[in-house]
């Protein structure tokens, strides 16, 4: 009797990382579904770079083309909907979603992502992934020469300070708040002429998320054509955690050079196990824990 609820692996989370996985699996001929609410963190970003064949596409674009050539391998699902929760079974993992249907798998993947906690101040949420912006190599190429900011404070400002200056020569830190530097660092950037401004941001002002300026709460007002935010995150599903997995100081969870977890037959991949936030690395771990999940299904049947 046929079990259509029963595959070799579940994947959560169809973007980069998922996609990638998924092409591993079912190059492989593993009975794997990928479970995709459609909600990349990167939708707001017009553009992607530093991705080979792929520079200046859009994030859509890549997702598409992904989709399309994953959707070849017959023994890869596709489900549109959102996993809400998973518990450890004798046979290995069961999936519930949204919707209350239930997907049963040998092995799990957790290709799920971050959520990124940008303040709540006016203009930051519209011009998140485009010009407020994470990564210099992701995205400072198109902004160099141009006047910046960084919205950091502590080593996490020097560390995106020091990437900048060198695309750009007008860079100011403001720190939302009393600055927390070492003299050290203070007098690094002073040597490269950084700027520090400690007054709370009021507004970031923009036209269809290019920001023209930022207003701070002594109503003093500075253009800018490009601003870094380094801002906290959380895990975009608790399901890894709820598992059992063990998350970094940083917040996020923890894997071996493999991509897997503490948890028996649970690998993850992506941003929600990285520091690295590039597609690049999306795809490259990605097609690691494909791999390696393939490795121990044969393992346990071979």
């Amino acid at each position: 009797m046929k079990q259509p609820n029963l595959f070799d692996v579940i994947i959560i989370g169809g973007s980069y990382s998922g996609l990638s996985a998924a092409m591993a699996l079912g190059r492989s001929l593993r009975k794997t579904l990928v479970i995709d609410s459609g909600k990349p963190c990167n939708e707001q970003t017009p553009h992607s770079h530093n991705f080979l064949t792929h520079d200046g596409s859009s994030p859509a674009e890549i997702s598409t083309i992904a989709k399309s050539q994953v959707e070849e391998y017959d023994t890869v699902k596709f489900y549109n909907g959102k996993a809400i929760s998973a518990q450890k079974t004798d046979f290995g993992f069961e999936i519930q979603t949204e919707n209350g249907e239930r997907f049963s798998s040998k092995k799990l993947i957790v290709a799920t992502g971050i959520v990124d906690e940008v303040p709540n101040i006016k203009g930051f949420k519209e011009s998140w992934g485009i010009s407020l912006i994470h990564c210099p190599y992701c995205h400072g190429y198109e902004y160099k020469g141009k006047k910046t900011g960084i919205i950091a404070n502590g080593d996490k400002a020097v560390h995106i300070a020091s990437l900048v200056k060198n695309l750009t020569e007008n860079v100011t830190i403001m720190t939302r708040g009393k600055a927390n530097f070492t003299s050290e660092q203070l007098e690094k950037l002073k040597n490269n002429q950084i700027d520090i401004i400690e007054t709370e941001i009021s507004e970031l002002k923009n036209e269809n998320g290019y920001v023209k300026s930022l207003v701070f709460d002594d109503e003093k007002e500075i253009d800018f054509e490009a601003v870094y935010g380094a801002f906290p995150f959380q895990q975009h599903s608790d399901i890894p955690e709820s598992l059992g997995c063990e998350l970094t100081e940083m917040g996020h969870i923890k894997t071996d050079m493999f991509q897997k977890t503490n948890v028996p037959g649970l690998f993850v991949c992506g941003d929600n196990s990285s520091m690295m936030r590039s597609v690049s690395n999306a795809v490259m771990t990605g097609n690691v824990a494909g791999a390696m999940v393939n490795m121990e299904l044969v393992t346990d049947c071979f």
